[in-house]
Formats: C-alpha cells, sequence, structure tokens
C-alpha cells in the first residue's frame, strides 16, 4: 500500500524529478570546459591505473574457462554497476543538506532528492557502458545480446542505492559525521565485492561475504550480460528484485519516519 502510494506520487511529480536530476547533472560540471565529459575521464582514469597495477606489475591473469582472458574488459565489466551504486549513495547522503533551503522554506517533496541523484548518475553510467560495449565489441569480437537486459538491471541497482540512500540521507540531517561514515562503509563494501578477483580465488571460510552482498550478483550478472550468451536465470533475478525491494521499501520508511524533523534540523 505504502509502495504504491509511493510510486503514484513519483508518477505525478516525473516534471519535478526530471528538472532535479537535470539540475544535479548540470551543476556537477558548472564552469568546466570539459563539462560532463570528466563523468566519463575519472573512471577511466581509475581503470587504468588499476590494469597497470594488478595486470601488468602483479601479473595477475584469467583462469582458465572465464567468460573472457582480457583482464582489462574484465575489471570493467564489473566496475561498472558498482560506480553507478557507490555515486548514488555517495551523493545521497548529503543531497538533504545541499537542497535545505527548499526544505525548510516550502513543502518540498525531499524524498525525491536522492532519485534525482540516482537518475543524474544513471547519465554518466549509460555513456560509460556505451564505451564499454564498444571497447568490448572490439577486443571480443562482439556484444551480447544479454546487454539489452542490462536496463533492467539499472533499475534494480537503482531501487538498491536510493534505498540505502534514504537511510543515509536522513541520518546525515541529524548526525553530520554519516557522509564520511558512509565513504569508510563503501571502501570496505568495494573489496567485500568480487570486481578484481573471480569468486573462486575468496577463500571458502569468507564467501559467506559474497553470498550475503548484493553487489556481487550485480557485478557477477552485468559480465555474464556483457561477455556470456546464455540468459539469466529466473531465480538470478528474484533474489536481485527482492534484495533491492526489500532496501527500497525498508530505506522508503526510515526515510518517511525521520522527514518529520528534516524542517526544524536544517
Amino acid at each position: 500500500m505504502i509502495g504504491g502510494q509511493f510510486l503514484r506520487n513519483l508518477i505525478e511529480r516525473r516534471n519535478l524529478l526530471f528538472q532535479l536530476a537535470k539540475r544535479d547533472f548540470r551543476q556537477r560540471y558548472i564552469g568546466s570546459a570539459a563539462g560532463w565529459l570528466w563523468g566519463l575521464v575519472h573512471p577511466l582514469v581509475m581503470l587504468t591505473s588499476w590494469t597497470f597495477v594488478f595486470q601488468y606489475c602483479m601479473k595477475s591473469e584469467m583462469p582458465p574457462g572465464s567468460l573472457t582472458s582480457n583482464y582489462t574488459i574484465f575489471l570493467l565489466a564489473g566496475y561498472l554497476p558498482w560506480m553507478l551504486f557507490q555515486e548514488t549513495v555517495t551523493r545521497s547522503a548529503n543531497s538533504l543538506l545541499e537542497h535545505s533551503n527548499l526544505i525548510t522554506k516550502t513543502l518540498f517533496p525531499s524524498e525525491m532528492l536522492p532519485i534525482s541523484v540516482f537518475f543524474s548518475s544513471l547519465a554518466n553510467h549509460v555513456l560509460a557502458l556505451l564505451l564499454s560495449i564498444a571497447a568490448i565489441a572490439y577486443f571480443e569480437g562482439g556484444v551480447s545480446v544479454g546487454v539489452l537486459l542490462l536496463p533492467l538491471y539499472m533499475a534494480l541497482i537503482g531501487m538498491l542505492g536510493v534505498g540505502i540512500g534514504w537511510v543515509f540521507a536522513s541520518l546525515q540531517v541529524y548526525v553530520r559525521d554519516t557522509a564520511q561514515a558512509v565513504l569508510v562503509l563503501l571502501t570496505f563494501w568495494f573489496w567485500m565485492t568480487p570486481i578484481f578477483i573471480t569468486e573462486d580465488k575468496i577463500p571458502e571460510n569468507f564467501r559467506f561475504l559474497i553470498r550475503g552482498n548484493p553487489m556481487s550478483l550485480f557485478v557477477r550478472a552485468y559480465r555474464e550480460r556483457l561477455l556470456a550468451t546464455e540468459m539469466p536465470p529466473v531465480e538470478e533475478l528474484l533474489v536481485l528484485f527482492a534484495w533491492s525491494a526489500t532496501a527500497f521499501l525498508a530505506g522508503g520508511l526510515f526515510f518517511r519516519h525521520l522527514k518529520r524533523g528534516f524542517a526544524d534540523v536544517l
């Protein structure tokens, strides 16, 4: 019931959401000569650096039977979903403080801010994904038709990221150290996600960290959709939906509970 009401409100406020996302995307690069291109430069430089260190310095190699023998492509396909998730969560944490003037002076639907952050981040993600598809087509000789399912995974990552973003954004209003704690948490979460390595290299005693980590499922799904020809099993989609829907609903309820005092604290 609560979820249905929220979706109806979201549809009614779609124009506001579009304007918020557009404004957020523009403000990130205001005054910059390269503009939105910086959204591609940063992850590409990071990816290049990691590839140099892990592939050429540490001589990391893909095990036999992997989806690809190209470590750079393997790393790129796994980093894409994490980049979208991380940017959504970290930037959502400060979104209420950045728009405090709207929240305190008007009847502003503050729950829309983390959602607009996701759509703004999604623009950069789509650009990076298109470049990745071009690179995969060049180095691997083609791209799987499974890429057509990636918008579904993007939506699920958005639900997961926004749900968690709602929690941190509302806590940040009351506890201003929350944004710093988010960075620490995501750093740990990043290294607990098999982006640099295949899952079989994780010791058996620690594989519970992978099983209880929804981002490990998204990383695996992105790699398989970009590099393999098989369609995903229904069970995979159901598990990802369960994670995302739970985070979305729980985060929405948490945000709704704390929202009552935003205007007084801000």
